[in-house]
């Protein structure tokens, strides 16, 4: 059984004044492109398809807008790290994710990082949009790519690396690694009121 049980797709916005009403709880889902996000939602929200997957990198160019019931959105970031799409379109995405980080029902930001590559630059920068009362936490996906040894490291890396500023834990879609602690990381963050 789904612990998310009405799970729809909302709106995709090319713009801030797309977005549903600033009301509720969200939290935004941003990764490097093919880092392994729209399988991450797919497998957390239990729903296969509810974002679209692809091998190519960039595929989702738009901040997609997910209803998980009681109020509670998911929000679907465009993968940074890959100049998919037209640069008109690619330089409207700062003010889409400003206008995100600024809204009052933002309650954090998963980052979705492939595990075998660890935190990169592009990663730092979008912690730079994390406001304060947000929280962060990065799933370290594809950890089933890693041997136990080199997942240990991978983790100790991230928390390194983040220094305090958020959590990190190891990930995997394809096995189930790491599903049932991100969907009780996020229910308590939508459930918290802040």
């Amino acid at each position: 059984m789904s612990r998310f049980q009405d799970v729809q797709f909302l709106i995709s916005a090319a713009a801030p004044e797309q977005f549903p009403a600033d009301a509720g709880a969200e939290v935004a889902f941003a990764g490097r492109s093919n880092a392994g996000k729209s399988s991450a939602i797919n497998a957390i929200a239990q729903r296969q398809g509810l974002a679209r997957t692809s091998k190519t990198p960039g595929r989702t160019r738009l901040l997609n807008f997910f209803a998980l019931g009681s109020g509670w959105r998911l929000v679907d970031l465009p993968g940074y790290g890959y100049a998919s799409g037209a640069a008109a379109e690619r330089k409207t995405w700062p003010a889409l994710i400003e206008a995100l980080g600024e809204r009052e029902s933002l309650r954090g930001w998963f980052v979705i990082v492939d595990a075998r590559r660890g935190l990169t630059e592009g990663d730092e920068r979008l912690f730079e949009w994390v406001r304060p009362g947000q929280r962060l936490h990065v799933l370290l996906a594809k950890a089933d790519k890693l041997n136990r040894s080199e997942a240990s490291a991978a983790l100790r890396q991230a928390a390194t690396t983040l220094a305090g500023r958020g959590t990190a834990q190891l990930f995997s879609a394809h096995s189930g690694t790491g599903v049932h602690e991100a969907q009780e990381t996020l229910s308590a963050w939508l459930g918290s009121g802040g």
